[in-house]
């Protein structure tokens, strides 16, 4: 059995400069994990796969394609691929987010 612990695993260096760390990379699938801080934003960008979003803490307002909403902790949110999408957290407290890609991206995210 192979248990990993968010605090564990590295940051992942990436152009947002927020703290993303990888939980599951397989070709089938990528698990991130992303906490965003007050202020912080996962800058707007584009996948090559869909990604659904599940909000463990917080409420960050999320935005897919043209709308964005503020979501509540416990929510999951879609983003099929090759729309935009973006996370950013204007609460007063932390949020966390699992994100899923599916499958592995084989391409690189395009950033806007």
């Amino acid at each position: 059995m192979d248990i990993k612990k968010v605090k564990e695993q590295a940051i992942v260096d990436t152009p947002h400069k927020i703290d993303v760390r990888r939980l599951y990379d397989k070709e089938s699938a990528q698990v991130m994990h992303i906490t965003l801080q007050p202020g912080e934003t996962l800058k707007p960008h584009i996948t090559p796969v869909d990604v659904f979003f599940y909000i463990l803490e917080g409420t960050p307002d999320v935005r897919v394609g043209d709308e964005t909403i503020t979501v509540e902790t416990d929510s999951l949110v879609d983003s099929p691929k090759g729309i935009v999408h973006c996370l950013s957290n204007n609460a007063q407290k932390q949020a966390r987010i699992m994100v899923v890609k599916a499958p592995r991206p084989t391409t690189q995210t395009k950033l806007l």
